[in-house]
């Protein structure tokens, strides 16, 4: 089966449902597996969800994925259609495609990807394009190193558009930071500024109720069933900060408010992204592992794909106990006209 055909199979699957009346498809995590990690996701111009993840050996005999894409019609189904690149980015070897980050924005999709390998002196951040969601991503090579940028560690990118300019924000347990790139999101186009301390790594930033959510993840990503990863947030009322959490302490200096912890079945939540439903959910998707199968058989951290409902009920988001749900529950909701 193409991958055009797939998706035009999943989005009429979501159409008849819709227009049969049909309640939201339940969920229960993880909704992806063996691994999907580090995922970030868009929303397509066929309605359909793509989400990409870090480069991992899925032990399946098929080798390493360098940013493996799956697809789904309701965040709660996700089939894999391939990889975004036809060959691996170049532009620094030995490295592994890392953190990617996707944004549809001008006539293209935008990913940003971190090249790295454990302990790397040098680690930076690159850029691809293509047309459609499923690629194949024509690479555009780096945007900057970390020797280049001044800022150690410079992996996990997350981009936001405000007025029609492109801010990176970057960073990896040596500050967060974000800088202005050119319209067309290919280059660096001004002075970076920090955002956040060293505590954290993989910002996302979500705009809800006038206001600027910067969300990061803390701890060990990667050490199986002893992985300490969670998430947490600040808050602040423009894009360059200050973030603030729940007590009025600068997130560059403090661990900001939790929204994510781990929980009994699952451990080291994070790595986040939010997507909202057509009911106006704020959905966050991140991975996790589980305590009774923490690897792949590669003997790579088994970082499975996972959502929740994120709440606002107090004017801060967090995820109900704070931890992965288990139990099955109602997924996202999305209108199709019949």
């Amino acid at each position: 089966m193409s991958a055009g055909s797939g998706a035009a199979l999943l989005a009429v699957a979501v159409l008849a449902a819709a227009c049969a009346g049909d309640e939201p498809a339940p969920y229960a995590n993880p909704v992806f597996e063996p691994v999907l990690a580090d995922p970030s996701v868009v929303r397509g111009e066929d309605g359909l969800y793509y989400a990409y993840g870090t480069e991992d050996d899925w032990g399946d005999g098929g080798g390493s994925r360098a940013v493996p894409v799956v697809r789904s019609a309701d965040l709660v189904s996700w089939e894999h259609v391939g990889e975004a690149f036809e060959a691996r980015p170049d532009w620094k070897a030995p490295a592994f495609v890392w953190a990617p980050d996707i944004q549809a924005f001008g006539d293209a999709y935008h990913l940003y990807y971190s090249l790295s390998v454990w302990g790397d002196a040098d680690p930076g951040i690159g850029v691809a394009t293509a047309g459609s969601p499923e690629g194949p991503f024509t690479d555009h090579g780096k945007l900057f190193t970390s020797t280049e940028i001044g800022v150690e560690n410079s992996i996990d990118p997350y981009v936001h558009s405000e007025d029609g300019i492109p801010y990176l924000f970057w960073g990896s347990f040596h500050g967060i930071y974000g800088v202005a790139l050119t319209a067309d999101g290919l280059a660096v186009d001004g002075e970076k500024f920090q955002v956040a301390g060293d505590a954290f790594e993989a910002p996302y930033l979500v705009e809800h109720d006038g206001a600027y959510w910067l969300f990061g993840s803390l701890g060990s990503c990667c050490e199986g069933e002893f992985s300490t990863y969670s998430v947490s947030v600040g808050r602040a009322d423009a894009l360059e900060g200050p973030y603030l959490d729940r007590d009025g302490t600068d997130l560059l200096d403090g661990q900001g408010t939790p929204v994510l912890q781990g929980g009994g079945r699952f451990t080291g939540p994070g790595h986040s992204a939010v997507v909202r439903d057509d009911a106006g959910t704020d959905w966050i998707v991140y991975h996790a592992i589980e305590r009774d199968e923490p690897y792949l058989s590669s003997g790579a951290n088994r970082r499975v794909l996972m959502i929740d409902p994120l709440r606002w009920d107090d004017g801060w988001p967090s995820v109900a106990g704070l931890a992965p749900s288990e139990d099955k529950q109602a997924g996202p909701h999305f209108d199709q006209e019949g």
